[in-house]
């Protein structure tokens, strides 16, 4: 197969921000950790006290979205499930600082990624496409400084099939010369192929557990590349 930018000219490319631009997931579980320390349950070991943890968060997505107040909120849950204490305000405060400790690390951009964004911009159509609470997504997309490489900024509650088509429409984006580039088969892979776009997936070792899910097969003529790092999508773009 010929490179997108040989054989259709500039592109559209969407790119998500958390762990595909920039270390998002290793600082929640660095707070995971923390938290089930701090719980020392007696009779769960950490590995099951991080499946009731996982099971609580997918509870919270539903009723609070993303962001560190679900993540906040789930850890209060899970103590509340969990713990034989009542959870006194002094408790609540501690568990509550493990999440909020995360909003005040500094943005840590992944290797490569403002070269081959220099690189991407000058030769196709950027949109930075995050899903999560929008305070705190635009706060990151500022700090980062990447936000001159792109012409728009998406901040969605959700990125599923209705998101991207909704995006599409927006822009008048044409689906055989747009791409979803990601790290998370649910969230940027699979409802970017089913809305009818092409996919980049670029892998992350930490991706968050919640996001894994096998990948979609494209359909032709839609195309899904497979890449090891994100510096890789200059051999394809």
């Amino acid at each position: 197969m010929l490179d997108a930018a040989q054989t259709n000219g500039a592109q559209t490319l969407l790119i998500d921000a958390d762990d595909t631009l920039w270390e998002n997931n290793i600082y929640f579980e660095r707070a995971i950790a923390r938290f089930i320390s701090f719980l020392n349950h007696r009779e769960y070991s950490p590995e099951q006290v991080r499946e009731i943890l996982n099971r609580v968060e997918h509870e919270s997505i539903l009723t609070h979205g993303y962001g560190l107040h679900s993540f906040a909120h789930s850890l209060v849950e899970t103590f509340e499930r969990l713990s034989l204490e009542p959870l006194t305000p002094e408790l609540h405060n501690t568990i509550n600082s493990f999440a909020h400790t995360i909003a005040e690390h500094p943005i840590e951009i992944l290797a490569g990624v403002t070269e081959t964004l220099q690189y991407l911009t000058e030769r196709h159509h950027l949109i930075l496409t995050t899903k999560g609470a929008l305070a705190e997504q635009s706060s990151k997309v500022e700090r980062s400084g990447l936000k001159e490489y792109f012409s728009a900024v998406e901040i969605v509650a959700e990125k599923d099939v209705g998101t991207y088509r909704s995006i599409s429409s927006k822009y008048g984006l044409s689906s055989d010369s747009t791409w979803m580039i990601g790290n998370s088969p649910k969230s940027d892979i699979n409802p970017a192929l089913a809305a009818g776009l092409n996919a980049v997936f670029v892998p992350h070792d930490n991706t968050w557990v919640l996001e894994h899910s096998e990948l979609s097969a494209a359909q032709p003529p839609q195309r899904l590349i497979l890449v090891e790092k994100f510096p890789d999508l200059r051999n394809h773009f």
